[in-house]
């Protein structure tokens, strides 16, 4: 998705307690050589009302730690140490049957690839309405009404009609539009959304984005959404976390993360970016491939592909440090902070300054 690195216009921000607090987390698999850990120690707290992109390539960790949120990585066999926090409960220890209530009620969840998370043997207006009365006590006349609004709400035409409908039925953009509808259905306080746009052409992606933040806006739920695609990024974060090999590797407000990358990680994506301005000029490249997690490099894990490494870099993990207020990069030698973002490749002349 080749979009100019605008970054959304935002209200200033209100210091508030958090509604999503992630501290530890460490996930881990069990396969034939015994546990690997796939994520590695992630801290992430989120506001109200704010949305929070999770950025990285594929197998860096976004989905595991986005799936350990709503505790769905319990029926994964997945060993989990750490807390994740919702509104103040601490989703690691919440009985199966209270996490039921948490997932669809506190919690939405948008799935990458509606098919699999849809039942195709089911009106979708049925699995809407269902969802409906389970957490809402409702009648199901009542869930089929608002089921409706829904479609009326993620801009579905012929709402009455598509709500009859089986998924198999409508297209992609509308399914994932469906998708949305069920997430929001029990107005969740926040929305979880695992690259939701990627399977849609680029037309039907910015739509959807669009309607996403829309949604957000007028009914101030939180969001984290993951995504491998900076332009997608740009075009609805508040705030960016970067992963690598299992870690956040970077953190910040989504301005000075995709307009100021201060990690060689994070500058080396944002140089990948195909920009209208620069069309003509040379993209930068990141030569290799992401380490296997089961095998990682001693040291930083990105050393080895980093073209600024030291020797410290092949000894030593970093921890995290205050690159600025509210920046942080985990790297021993940091890039310095850039006064003006058009003078580097992959960043257009006239991207704001404020967010």
């Amino acid at each position: 998705m080749n979009v100019q690195m605008t970054i959304p216009e935002a209200g200033p921000r209100v210091a508030t307690a958090p509604l999503l607090d992630i501290a530890g987390l460490r996930v881990a698999y069990r396969g034939l050589a015994g546990w690997t850990q796939v994520v590695r120690g992630v801290d992430l707290s989120l506001a109200p009302g704010r949305t929070l992109v999770l950025l990285g390539e594929s197998g860096s960790g976004k989905s595991v730690t986005l799936r350990a949120i709503p505790g769905l990585l319990r029926e994964e066999g997945a060993r989990v140490e750490g807390h994740v926090r919702v509104g103040g409960q601490d989703v690691t220890t919440l009985p199966p049957a209270e996490l039921l209530k948490l997932r669809g009620g506190r919690v939405g969840f948008i799935f990458q690839e509606p098919m699999t998370a849809l039942d195709p043997v089911f009106r979708i207006g049925d699995q809407i309405a269902e969802t409906i009365v389970q957490h809402r006590g409702v009648s199901w006349r009542a869930a089929m009404a608002t089921a409706r609004e829904l479609f009326d709400l993620v801009q579905i035409p012929s709402a009455e009609r598509r709500l009859k409908a089986y998924p198999n039925e409508l297209s992609g953009g509308l399914r994932q539009r469906a998708m949305i509808a069920m997430a929001m259905s029990c107005e969740p306080e926040l929305l979880l959304a695992d690259e939701p746009t990627t399977a849609l052409d680029a037309t039907v992606q910015i739509q959807v984005l669009l309607l996403l933040r829309e949604i957000q806006r007028e009914r101030g739920t939180a969001m984290v959404f993951v995504t491998h695609d900076l332009g997608v990024a740009a075009e609805i974060a508040d705030e960016v976390a970067v992963m690598y090999a299992g870690r956040i590797v970077e953190r910040g407000g989504a301005e000075q993360v995709l307009l100021y990358p201060r990690h060689p990680y994070t500058r080396a994506l944002t140089n990948c970016v195909v920009q209208g301005s620069y069309r003509d000029q040379r993209l930068g490249e990141l030569s290799g491939a992401p380490p296997d997690v089961s095998r990682l490099p001693p040291g930083c894990s990105f050393a080895p592909r980093c073209p600024a490494r030291a020797e410290d870099c092949l000894r030593h993990e970093p921890d995290f440090r205050s690159l600025a207020p509210g920046h942080d990069a985990a790297c021993l030698h940091p890039s310095g902070p850039s006064a003006d973002p058009s003078s580097r490749p992959g960043v257009p002349a006239g991207s704001p300054k404020g967010h």
